[in-house]
């Protein structure tokens, strides 16, 4: 490693940052759980989706990329296998102290193994097997418990490991058009998030140097008559999707929200160029 690989990467996480949390900003200024939401982009996508996201084309092979990437991994270290895959979400997926001070394991703690999150016709997420096209998904919850005059405050940080990049790509796509789909989503029988809107930035548009494609949704948490905000980062690096959600709670700013969630989307980028093997 040279002498300017750390300024380089301390350059580059400031920048992503900055990028990601002015993009919650801009489109919170448009409009206004169960954290498995966080757990997967619907696997409903289809190859037109793609289109609509206006992602780069991607190669349908699991070590493709687009020659518009910020990113090149080594093929040989892409995750082809089943056991390939559960070990980079498990490497990846942010377990709680690397939120920061203060945080600790939700009960349940993770996700079912062999699941993925799913939001059905009837606009209900819920977690089914692995479709076609995942190898493996991983979601940790974490929590800072009320106390000190604020609320308890919930995040989910989530790996998805994709067969090909095509699958990855397609499934980014369903997730910027769900809010379209429905706009309301019942995540448990009391429990619902409401008015959502959503935006995606592919490379190389707006500040997106940092990854092939991401979405940012944003709404409202709505569990009885509480309603919190809700921060919800999907971002693609190839095969793989990084998946943050943050729930709100009382006392905690929309800056502070922003700021978790892209402070943790960063942390599982960097994560994942290190175990690919990769150069930015």
């Amino acid at each position: 490693m040279d002498d300017n690989t750390g300024g380089r990467r301390a350059a580059w996480r400031w920048r992503a940052t900055a990028a990601m949390t002015g993009a919650a900003l801009i489109l919170g200024g448009c409009g206004s759980g169960d954290d498995d939401k966080a757990a997967d982009p619907s696997p409903s996508a289809t190859s037109g989706a793609s289109a609509a996201s206006g992602s780069p084309s991607a190669s349908a092979t699991g070590g493709g990329s687009t020659s518009l990437s910020p990113f090149q991994a080594d093929p040989a270290r892409v995750p082809r296998t089943k056991a390939q895959a559960e070990a980079l979400a498990s490497a990846v997926a942010l377990k709680p102290q690397a939120w920061g001070a203060g945080f600790r394991a939700q009960q349940p703690a993770a996700s079912t193994p062999g699941t993925v999150a799913v939001l059905d016709e009837q606009c209900r997420w819920e977690r089914r097997p692995l479709t076609a096209g995942v190898l493996a998904s991983l979601s940790r919850y974490s929590e800072i418990p009320a106390g000190a005059g604020k609320g308890e405050l919930k995040v989910t940080a989530a790996v998805t490991v994709h067969a090909t990049v095509l699958d990855a790509d397609e499934r980014l796509a369903a997730t910027l058009e769900e809010p379209l789909r429905c706009r309301e989503q019942q995540v448990r029988t009391d429990e619902r998030i409401t008015k959502l809107m959503s935006a995606a930035t592919p490379y190389g548009q707006g500040s997106n140097n940092y990854a092939d494609d991401q979405v940012v949704e944003i709404g409202s948490y709505l569990t009885g008559n509480s309603e919190q905000a809700y921060r919800w980062y999907v971002t693609r690096l190839g095969t793989v999707t990084l998946a943050v959600s943050v729930k709100g709670g009382q006392g905690y700013t929309d800056d502070q929200l922003n700021k978790y969630a892209s402070n943790a989307n960063v942390t599982m980028l960097n994560s994942v160029q290190f175990e690919l093997g990769g150069d930015s």
